[in-house]
């Protein structure tokens, strides 16, 4: 385990965010999107409550996790999506169990009561990962979306829905 700080993200670490985020995309297993979006649109689209980024001692971005909301209903105000990467350099250090107990922790703080994921099962590391912080698969979706980038660019894929409830609430 690489000594690590876990923090707020920041606007500043943009471009180390976009670039890691870019890392996943490019790797083919880590979601159906084609290419990091800019600040805006990530800012847009995700809950500024545990945005996290986990920094090594010379402040270098090594991973972040953010959440999306899954619904605009009141009713799912405390329902999440995750999306936890980590730079190929600092994979299999640690550093995804860390930052991912930190989100869960910040989540809880702020009233989120479940935080899923959609996963490829092909991306076994996430999987394992998620499964490790209490996370089960709840469901398959079979050929949910067409892949429009890289080597897989026209193939259908599944994705496994793995999903995490807080005991806050029961």
């Amino acid at each position: 385990m690489l000594r690590v700080i876990i923090r707020e993200l920041r606007a500043t670490d943009w471009p180390s965010v976009q670039a890691i985020y870019q890392e996943g995309i490019d790797g083919g297993h880590a979601t159906f999107e084609s290419h990091a979006p800019s600040w805006a649109d990530f800012d847009r689209g995700h809950l500024r409550e545990a945005r996290l980024v986990v920094v090594d001692e010379d402040d270098a971005v090594l991973g972040w996790v953010a959440a999306s909301p899954v619904s605009t209903r009141a009713v799912y105000r405390g329902v999440v999506e995750d999306s936890v990467y980590v730079a190929a350099a600092a994979q299999g250090r640690g550093v995804g169990g860390a930052l991912l107990r930190a989100f869960i922790e910040a989540s809880e703080g702020v009233g989120i009561w479940t935080v899923q994921a959609s996963i490829f099962p092909e991306n076994t590391a996430s999987l394992a990962l998620h499964e490790r912080e209490g996370f089960r698969v709840v469901g398959r979706r079979e050929a949910i979306a067409r892949m429009t980038h890289g080597p897989l660019a026209g193939v259908w894929r599944d994705t496994l829905i793995v999903e995490r409830r807080t005991n806050l609430y029961r």
